[in-house]
């Protein structure tokens, strides 16, 4: 536990991933965010510091976690013109938990190769309590030596992990852990919303999907909110229209159609479109049931 700790995107998931290191007895060495109220406030809390500058956080830890929003604020705390991780990160190791493009991982792969320095992906694919409880399910790739190196760490973060391969391909594993679950909700959506047109009482029509092969996992977690119109954000329609457009690139890249995943993401843009961005995916049923939203 000698390694210093850094975070760079300390939003709800990045500061419940802060917390529960600094819970397992790891030294959490700084906090930095676009939105300087939350890094300092999460500093004042763990005792750490809130670097105004991306190179400063980079100096103070071993190890640097990042978990932002998407391509571009990856861009920016990896090759701004101003100011970059990427300084003074000889001998550091990144660890990159955001769902981006996996040609975004390869060229963070590059860049810290380039200056003696290591990027490992570790795609998440759980909820911000489960990053508050270390019960993470992290795919990860890249250097698998620099894995084992970070591998006590990952530990105390994930109740289960998967080492997938190269730089890139946790990514392309995450994108379609996401394309799945979203066509999974839009056709949930669709399917209460017709069931609700058509008279039919939704508790029986969820008992009875909870036993056929209309079942599935989004059922449990979203079916309820589907009905009572709770939309809370755990997974927001913003970020599912994002991920659903990864998995439409990756498959443009090698000539592939994915209808479903097309009409998914264009279902999660109209919501964007309509002022719902903010809701959780679930929100999609807002477009399925009758009298909602058109």
């Amino acid at each position: 536990m000698s390694q210093k700790i850094a975070f760079v995107g300390v939003g709800r998931m990045g500061a419940n991933m802060a917390r529960r290191l600094k819970d397992c007895g790891y030294t959490i060495s700084a906090v930095y965010d676009s939105h300087r109220p939350s890094a300092t406030s999460l500093a004042e809390e763990l005792g750490c510091a809130a670097p105004e500058t991306l190179a400063a956080v980079t100096a103070a830890a071993d190890v640097i976690f990042t978990v932002v929003t998407n391509d571009a604020s990856m861009r920016g705390i990896f090759f701004g013109d101003e100011d970059s991780l990427i300084v003074g990160a000889e001998g550091k190791v990144f660890i990159n938990c955001a769902t981006l493009s996996p040609a975004m991982h390869r060229k963070v792969y590059a860049a810290a190769a380039a200056v003696g320095a290591h990027s490992l992906e570790a795609a998440m694919a759980s909820s911000i309590s489960h990053a508050r409880e270390g019960k993470l399910y992290l795919m990860l790739a890249g250097d698998e030596a620099v894995y084992q190196s970070v591998l006590p760490i990952i530990e105390q973060m994930s109740v289960n992990r998967r080492f997938i391969g190269s730089p890139g391909r946790a990514a392309e594993v995450k994108a379609l852990v996401n394309m799945v679950m979203n066509i999974n909700t839009a056709g949930l959506a669709e399917g209460l919303g017709l069931a609700e047109a058509l008279g039919h009482d939704l508790s029986m029509i969820r008992e009875v999907f909870s036993q056929t092969g209309a079942n599935s996992r989004v059922l449990e977690t979203d079916g309820g909110d589907m009905v009572a119109r709770e939309h809370d954000c755990w997974f927001s329609a913003e970020h599912a229209a994002k991920d659903s457009g990864i998995a439409q690139g990756v498959a443009r890249e090698i000539d592939l159609t994915l209808p479903l995943n097309d009409a998914t993401k264009a279902q999660y843009e109209k919501m964007i479109t309509l002022g719902l961005g903010g809701l959780d995916k679930s929100g999609i049923a807002e477009l399925t049931f009758k009298g909602r939203h058109a």
